[in-house]
């Protein structure tokens, strides 16, 4: 089954006016809508996280795994004035909750 997002939710028949469609359509058309309506409430929501993902940085793994390994063979040794200003611009980024 093909479904299509892009297409305009179609009119209901106001109300004194006579449908073409059987009582059994009317149940069909009606379980249409309510699935139109379920799936455009997936695609706001699939819309809403997509909108929040692309709020994150990139990962960057060769360059995770690189730096992680300098750190597990010893290789990087920050000094003690570099620790103090890595943590006072943390703070300043990230105040204390």
């Amino acid at each position: 089954m093909r479904i299509e997002l892009s297409q305009a939710a179609q009119a209901l028949p106001t109300s004194g006016q006579t449908s073409n469609l059987s009582p059994a359509g009317d149940d069909a058309h009606a379980c249409v809508s309510e699935e139109q309506a379920r799936l455009l409430g997936v695609r706001t929501q699939i819309e809403v996280l997509v909108s929040y993902v692309s709020q994150f940085p990139e990962v960057r793994q060769e360059k995770v795994t690189a730096l992680q390994q300098v750190i597990l063979g010893g290789g990087y040794q920050p000094t003690a004035d570099q620790l103090a200003q890595a943590m006072f611009v943390y703070m300043l980024v990230k105040p204390a909750a």
